[in-house]
């Protein structure tokens, strides 16, 4: 643990105090600073000018990475006669209806996406409590229960790296935005995904600055703190 904190100390020293870089030099910093053994996961951390407590500055969204996030995305839809052979042929890992549900009633959570049919939901829905605390429940809001005609799309869309992001209690977001081995330009792109979505998903009750600061950080590295108005005029174009 000492070692640990001795490079966190080394590496820490690199951020500037007081300094806010904009995404181009925070990318290129990210990788700098980061210090574990295995290829640590770059995230994005914004506190929002939102009440959590309020229904009207709720914030729920997706953004679709333009690189991806360095991972094999396993893709499971809720379907059955039609829709799911359109999941099955759109490449699904896991399609199915009652088998798959009562896998999951077991314990079973091998997928990272899950997407469903609408009339599924009836029976899909008994298995919120599991899936929720794991952000694995189909959602109408996350665009992920959709019909038959529009699996291929969001299967696609799950495969390139969709992510999706929410307000927490703290009035914080958090987005992974891929791997430190990542070059520095598809960091920047991928950022620039996520801050197109979170600006275009301002809810109708926010007030005064809807974001009040930005940072950048590899898992076991130190926060890098964003110019945040560089970072929220920032695009996927």
């Amino acid at each position: 643990m000492a070692e640990r904190s001795k490079k966190f100390e080394e590496v820490s020293k690199l951020v500037e105090a007081g300094r806010e870089y904009t995404p181009e030099e925070a990318a290129e910093l990210v990788k700098k600073t980061a210090r574990a053994k295995f290829d640590e996961t770059v995230e994005v951390h914004m506190r929002m000018g939102l009440d959590p407590r309020q229904a009207t500055q709720q914030l729920r969204g997706v953004a679709i990475m333009p690189h991806g996030l360095g991972k094999q995305v396993r893709v499971l839809v809720f379907a059955q006669g039609d829709a799911e052979r359109i999941a099955k042929t759109a490449g699904a890992d896991f399609v199915g209806a009652d088998d798959i549900i009562k896998q999951i009633e077991d314990g079973w959570t091998g997928f990272d996406v899950a997407i469903a049919t609408p009339d599924m939901m009836g029976k899909v829905g008994k298995l919120g409590k599991m899936l929720g605390r794991k952000g694995l429940m189909p959602n109408p809001k996350s665009g992920t229960v959709v019909g038959a005609d529009d699996l291929p799309r969001v299967i696609d869309d799950a495969r390139k790296g969709r992510v999706e992001f929410k307000l927490d209690k703290q009035a914080i977001v958090h987005v992974a935005l891929g791997k430190v081995s990542f070059e520095p330009e598809k960091l920047t792109a991928n950022l620039g995904a996520v801050m197109e979505a979170v600006v275009r998903a301002k809810p109708v009750g926010a007030k005064g600055q809807y974001i009040r600061s930005v940072t950048m950080k590899a898992t076991m590295g130190p926060g890098i703190p964003l110019d945040v108005k560089a970072a929220a005029a920032m695009t996927t174009a």
